[in-house]
């Protein structure tokens, strides 16, 4: 089991910059797929970005090319550096654990019902 907690939101201007942190205690945080949400109050959570245990990224549409996430299972800490931040990226973020042992179906490790454990969220705010 792991447990997740995520720092480093606030109130940012449009173009600007933000990292995420996502502290992980426990087990294991070096054999968990880890994965960034966010939800806008009314929607639903979607994927942000995932990074598999091997360090493998994969990226939304959205922030692709704007969004970088990255780990560090030395210090069991999970990032995501938003750089050029546009008003729709306003949201809470949360950052949640996935055990890759176990299937997942049709492949679907983008939908955040097949993540195991999940942080209280950070919430990001981005003003024009």
């Amino acid at each position: 089991q792991v447990q997740l907690v995520e720092s480093g939101g606030g109130l940012v201007p449009a173009g600007e910059s933000l990292r995420l942190s996502c502290a992980a205690s426990g087990r294991g945080f070096s054999d968990y797929a880890m994965g960034w949400f966010r939800q806008v109050p009314g929607k639903e959570r979607v994927m942000v970005a995932l990074i598999s245990k091997r360090n493998s990224p994969k990226n939304a549409d959205s922030v692709q090319g704007r969004f970088t996430i990255s780990r560090d299972n030395a210090k069991n800490t999970l990032f995501l550096q938003m750089s050029d931040l546009k008003l729709e990226d306003t949201a809470v973020y949360y950052c949640a654990a996935r055990d890759p042992r176990i299937p997942v179906v049709g492949g679907r490790i983008d939908l955040p019902s097949v993540y195991h454990y999940w942080g209280q969220g950070t919430p990001v705010t981005v003003s024009s």
